[in-house]
């Protein structure tokens, strides 16, 4: 797989990097710590000479004028602020200064009248503004991120910080593929024009020099869609590696924190799970988990081998006794442990939780329809004191979804039953339906008013799944069949200004307002992967799991009672 998104932020590094000769320190913000660390390892780091890395938050005082110092930032105000108090009284021999994206005439005037000393050695614009966490799937990081569903009245300036950044994040994915976009939006959603505007008023009039790329036949897309078209996919369980790491753990720039875990060794607290920096993962990141277990029990195996241990492994207990076994193995082979690990304590969640029994019914209220079915189903859930609060109020989530209009007496009822339980705030299935319920959505969710997609149910049926847990497919990639075919239409995804789109786009971007999915990178990755001549890139303004997802829900609803 070609490595599209992270070669062009490791290129802009490696750039930074390579032309500066001897000793160096890198200087980092808070977000483009984790910009640089999702693509570039502390090896890498160590073989381009950069002894010590600091964020311009926290840096010591002492002088170091023995080393060159690179700084890497966001070019916001306040960190401007402080680059300008560290430039008047400078503690490195040289500045090289790189951002993140575009500054201000301004902005440049206050770094030059605060450089008396004349350290500054080179000023650049790198346009590497977003997280690379997979070669076609980018991320903001945004933290306020329920702000998506709040109307702009509620908090006009949260509002515009979240727009400004998704805006600037898109530009940068734009300018570092050389390329300018057409651009759509989904008509249903506020926030998604907005973002759409303000990013076509910055291509195209404010910084239209700088996007003068050389024109292709066909215009790349950037099309900007609402996480509450479809609030299915990231309130469902997950079976594949990645996806499902994410849903049970908790996946941050890569990297998975295992400290509550139990009895995990030093270096294995926070591991890494990345395509560019393991092979294994690589290769697995998109199977599902029985095939998963399968090929780390042939990984381990392998192992056995090279250390002619012949214990007969069966379990996975046996597994991580085996691999525990071998300290100076384990040196060699972190990675066989890390994989053993995640995926021993994601069996054990899995047990605990029930989840296959659960997933089952999510599954099958996400694909099939049968009213009384699901009811019974969801109720029998409810009843079974093995099933946790979390998963109880899934379900009820998304039998609301999906029977919204059928009969409110019987929702009713499921709603009381929940409410017995302790994690559970009442309000928030009608709040997720009046945020993103039948009337609020573009796309054909649940594929029913479609003749076409009726009938491509009934076939998908009669083929029988090949997995019961993995049969749902997310809305989005009905969207990139439209795009592919020229069937979205203008009405549900009007063009920005007097553009039109002519002929299939071979680059698309799409970025989620509210967040992406691990489910959703993976269908992206898979179609790309079967090479149609169009390329898609997804990008959102966090990384969901259904208790992100959740979380930003409960604040919205919080906010939203405030502001009334």
């Amino acid at each position: 797989m070609t490595m599209a998104l992270v070669s062009v932020v490791r290129d802009y590094i490696d750039r930074m990097l390579q032309d500066i000769s001897g000793m160096k320190i890198l200087i980092l913000d808070p977000l483009t710590v984790s910009i640089v660390s999702v693509v570039y390892s502390q090896s890498d780091l160590l073989k381009k000479e950069v002894f010590l890395v600091e964020t311009v938050d926290n840096m010591s005082q002492e002088s170091m004028s023995h080393l060159k110092a690179v700084y890497f930032l966001r070019p916001s105000s306040d960190i401007i602020q402080k680059l300008r108090r560290q430039l008047a009284a400078p503690r490195f021999a040289e500045y090289h200064l790189f951002f993140s994206n575009i500054l201000k005439i301004p902005q440049i005037q206050v770094l030059a009248d605060s450089d008396e000393q004349e350290v500054v050695q080179q000023l650049q614009e790198f346009y590497a503004d977003f997280c690379a966490i997979d070669p076609y799937h980018f991320t903001l990081n945004i933290n306020a991120n329920h702000v998506y569903m709040l109307p702009t009245v509620a908090d006009p300036h949260s509002t515009q910080i979240f727009c400004d950044r998704a805006v600037d994040g898109i530009a940068a994915v734009f300018l570092a593929l050389k390329k300018r976009p057409v651009i759509r939006y989904q008509r249903t959603s506020d926030i998604a024009k907005r973002i759409a505007q303000e990013t076509a008023k910055l291509m195209y009039e404010q910084e239209s020099g700088l996007f003068d790329f050389r024109r292709t036949e066909n215009s790349p897309l950037l099309l900007v869609i609402d996480r509450r078209d479809d609030p299915v996919t990231p309130l469902l369980n997950q079976w594949t590696y990645q996806a499902m790491v994410h849903e049970l753990i908790g996946v941050e720039d890569n990297k998975v924190d295992l400290r509550n875990i139990g009895k995990v060794p030093k270096d294995q607290q926070e591991v890494v799970l990345s395509a560019v920096q393991d092979d294994f993962f690589k290769a697995n990141m998109y199977e599902n988990f029985g095939d998963l277990g399968m090929n780390i029990k042939r990984m381990v195996d392998d192992f056995q081998q090279i250390a002619k241990s012949n214990q007969n492994i069966q379990t996975i207990e046996d597994m991580a006794k085996f691999v525990n076994n071998y300290p100076e193995y384990r040196k060699m082979h972190g990675n066989v442990s890390k994989h053993v690990t995640l995926v021993t304590e994601m069996s054990r969640i899995v047990d605990e939780r029930k989840l296959m029994l659960v997933s089952q019914t999510e599954q099958d209220l996400a694909c099939n329809s049968g009213q009384a079915a699901a009811l019974e189903a969801v109720t029998n859930l409810l009843n079974n004191e093995s099933v946790s609060d979390i998963d109880r109020f899934r379900l009820v989530l998304l039998y609301a979804l999906r029977y919204e209009k059928d009969s409110p007496v019987h929702l009713m009822q499921l709603c009381n039953k929940l409410s017995r339980t302790a994690k559970y705030k009442p309000g928030l299935v009608q709040f997720l339906l009046k945020q993103a319920g039948v009337d609020k959505r573009t796309g054909d969710l649940y594929g029913n008013r479609d003749f076409l997609n009726i009938a491509r149910n009934m076939a998908r049926d009669l083929k029988g799944v090949e997995n019961v847990y993995t049969q749902h497919q997310p809305l989005l990639l009905q969207t990139m069949e439209g795009i592919m075919k020229g069937r979205l239409r203008d009405i549900d995804y009007p063009l920005v200004g007097n553009h039109f789109q002519q002929g299939r786009p071979q680059d698309v971007v799409i970025f989620i307002v509210g967040g992406t999915t691990y489910e959703e990178s993976r269908a992206v990755a898979l179609h790309n992967a079967t090479n149609t001549g169009t390329r898609f890139f997804l990008g959102g303004s966090v990384v969901l799991n259904s208790k992100r997802f959740l979380k930003d829900l409960e604040e919205a609803q919080r906010v939203s009672k405030l502001s009334v």
